[in-house]
């Protein structure tokens, strides 16, 4: 199935898309409680005017880095090898969930980077309460799929880095994670190999496939919830696919960019790109 939030008059709604419509699924919360719920479908009629918001505002947010090709084309263009560390441990950085923006929405330019960043990547939406999961039962613990664009102010970023913290402000403003369109369930999508691709205003950026994450879902579930509790509505991101962002080709947004990512099974997730500063 594919589970969507949405807004038509009367404040968000879950939803799901069935026949290109959205259908309200007749619960009363919000994703991450439907989900805990067991994602109880009482289905109702089709949705007039619906307009799709966020699939859900996460519980938390982990970023990985599973990419080999984005590692060698984004460290490459600083002259840096991979770190050997980088192929043993599934390392990875919190996001902020009140940053979070859906489909279609505008991305906000924040006035203090000039050098704003598109980053393409496969998000894994948790379903099950787990602690110490092994990675043969980890896929157990997925409930669906969706799409991350994970902005990165790259200017503030090269400052920052050094410092051994953060990411921070690179990171971190209102609109810098954008999800959406929908939530497909992992039981109607295989995520080993699929096709992922952005465009910036129809043009082809970067494609490439699931299949060439080093660390697989279950190598960061597995990981992630070593002596540590994770949660139905949490969101682990596969990191920026191989071409999947500016940095790696030297091409750069400017205001007014539509940026399109697609992943094959999941659908497209279009945003413009607002004013600096707007």
């Amino acid at each position: 199935m594919k589970f969507v939030t949405y807004e038509a008059g009367d404040g968000p709604r879950v939803g799901m898309l069935k026949d290109r419509r959205v259908v309200d699924v007749g619960f009363d919360g919000d994703m991450v409680a439907f989900i805990e719920a067991g994602a109880p479908v009482r289905e109702g009629v089709p949705v007039a005017n619906a307009r799709l918001l966020a699939p859900l505002r996460p519980r938390s947010m982990r970023d990985f880095l599973t990419f080999e090709g984005h590692m060698k084309n984004a460290l490459g263009r600083l002259g840096r090898p991979i770190p050997e560390e980088w192929y043993e441990v599934p390392a990875f950085y919190k996001g902020m969930p009140d940053t979070v923006i859906g489909p279609e929405a505008e991305i906000p330019w924040p006035s203090y980077t000039d050098r704003l960043d598109h980053e393409l990547e496969l998000a894994a939406i948790i379903g099950r309460r787990g602690k110490d999961i092994s990675k043969e039962e980890a896929s157990r613990y997925i409930f669906g799929y969706t799409i991350w664009n994970d902005l990165s102010a790259r200017d503030v970023q090269a400052r920052e880095l050094p410092v051994g913290m953060g990411p921070s402000k690179a990171k971190d403003w209102d609109g810098s994670n954008v999800l959406g369109p929908c939530i497909v369930t992992s039981d109607e999508l295989d995520a080993s190999n699929l096709r992922m691709v952005v465009r910036v205003n129809g043009e082809v950026w970067g494609e490439d496939t699931s299949a060439n994450m080093h660390h697989k879902f279950a190598d960061l579930i597995s990981y992630a919830s070593q002596a540590q509790t994770i949660y139905p509505g949490e969101v682990f991101g596969s990191g920026t696919a191989a071409r999947g962002s500016g940095l790696e080709i030297d091409r750069w947004l400017e205001e007014g960019n539509l940026i399109e990512m697609e992943i094959e099974g999941i659908g497209v997730l279009r945003n413009r790109v607002g004013r600096k500063g707007g």
